[in-house]
């Protein structure tokens, strides 16, 4: 049985909530993935333009409050800005059923909600990434990281074959009371989660942009964290070009209902869900930082499979290609987040999670409208090729860094803590405050010797 779907960390109470709370944040996440679209191709009769509009609007949020989110999470407890924001999305996506139960649904409406449960999704992010080295301590990030991934892969299943006869039997729009649901119950989850952070330091005024100049520069300048990022931005750009099409190619030029969409999308899943279980250890047999460059490289090209896919047996192959690409995409993931949030000491994690967001999916807004101006111009399958050719492409910033050759993750520098290391005075925490993670570390540690 692979590490990673042993017990260990699930035997705390504390991660055990934040891995409900994924699963059924996620569910819901995965739900509005696939039905959002589908209102706007199915109940709206929106073009391709618009759909890569409504893509691109989904995203907007990244550049509209990237920055300045990490420097507000940094000095707020991550618990709470997850519960929040949990439920505010919970209530924006109920507008679209009301609304189009009321007939007032409009291409405008969507578009707003896009925007609005973006924004929300950006706060939401940084606070999760940052929460977890506080929840597991630094010594359990990777196999932290991996269960997560793990829960997510199976939402990614679960969700689209959940929502495929949910959109044919009730309709997009009262699909999307579901996803809702799913994020209103991730937050209560949330909400019972008793670990908590320390605050940020008594007296000490937030300056948002110095605080956000030092995440910028603390990131950009690490030759390790640039290229993880720049690796990012490459493959989220062409990643949403792609998926901006998949959905309007799988309508119209294969001529798939809402459940045989939904079907392909579950394969992406069943491969999401393989590589949370190989995470680990293609990590050790590879080295984490090999793997982050490796994964793409082999298992992007597949994903061109499905521009030239027909029904029939050749749909199938291009499927696999979609679970491939995914597999790819969790074993990075897990080995790059790892990477990130060693590599940065406790009071930069907002920053450095905002900074790596803003960077990389800075240009997702502009994949979503190159997607419905290349769907426009070229077709959806053309589209679908100059995708798969760039997410390939998204290899070179990771393979030409350090990380070509370092097996193993060196220890997290402070620039500004007392001789440059993360556990400095500058970052450690006050004497009347339990370090954060330590007593979740021990416990994880326990557990897992008793669960091998």
């Amino acid at each position: 049985m692979p590490k990673s779907f042993r017990l260990g960390l699930l035997r705390d109470p504390d991660f055990g909530r934040l891995f409900a709370a994924t699963a059924v944040g996620q569910l819901g996440d995965r739900i509005l993935f696939l039905a959002l679209p589908l209102v706007a191709i199915v109940a709206l009769n929106a073009d391709e333009l618009q759909v890569g509009l409504l893509t691109a609007t989904t995203t907007a949020g990244s550049l509209l409050v990237g920055l300045p989110a990490g420097a507000w999470v940094d000095r707020m407890r991550k618990r709470s800005v997850m519960i929040a924001t949990d439920l505010v999305r919970a209530l924006v996506l109920l507008t679209i059923p009301m609304a189009w139960w009321a007939g007032l649904l409009t291409i405008r409406w969507l578009y707003a909600v896009a925007l609005v449960h973006g924004v929300l999704t950006v706060f939401f992010d940084v606070a999760y990434v940052s929460f977890l080295p506080h929840l597991v301590g630094r010594d359990n990030l990777v196999e932290g990281n991996a269960k997560l991934s793990a829960v997510r892969s199976v939402t990614s299943i679960s969700g689209p074959a959940l929502a495929g006869p949910l959109v044919g039997w009730a309709g997009a729009p009262a699909t999307l009371l579901a996803g809702s649901a799913g994020m209103a119950l991730s937050g209560a989850l949330a909400i019972g989660i008793r670990a908590r952070e320390r605050g940020p330091e008594p007296g000490v005024c937030p300056r948002w942009g110095r605080d956000v100049k030092e995440g910028l520069k603390f990131v950009l300048k690490h030759p390790v964290l640039r290229a993880t990022i720049m690796g990012d931005a490459t493959f989220n750009l062409f990643l949403i070009m792609y998926q901006t099409m998949l959905l309007v190619h799988l309508k119209r030029e294969m001529g798939l209902g809402p459940f045989g969409t939904g079907l392909v999308l579950s394969g992406m899943g069943c491969g999401a869900l393989l590589g949370a279980l190989l995470a680990s250890r293609a990590s050790k047999r590879i080295g984490q930082g090999p793997v982050i460059w490796i994964a793409p490289l082999v298992t992007c090209p597949p994903t061109a499979l499905m521009a030239w896919a027909r029904p029939g047996w050749s749909l199938g192959a291009a499927a696999l290609g979609l679970a491939a690409l995914s597999l790819g995409g969790v074993v990075r993931v897990v080995a790059q987040s790892s990477f990130q949030q060693a590599l940065t000491p406790d009071r930069l994690l907002g920053r450095m999670s905002a900074t790596a967001r803003f960077v990389s999916w800075g240009g997702i807004p502009l994949g979503g409208v190159l997607g419905g101006v290349s769907g426009s111009a070229f077709g959806a399958p053309a589209t679908l090729w100059i995708g798969a050719v760039g997410m390939t492409a998204s290899f070179l910033p990771n393979f030409l860094s350090p990380l070509r050759t370092m097996r193993t993750v060196p220890e997290a520098e402070d620039p500004e803590g007392a001789g440059g290391r993360a556990g400095s005075a500058a970052s450690r925490p006050r004497p009347d405050s339990p370090r954060p993670g330590a007593v979740r570390r021990s416990d994880a540690q326990g557990a897992s010797r008793r669960d091998a």
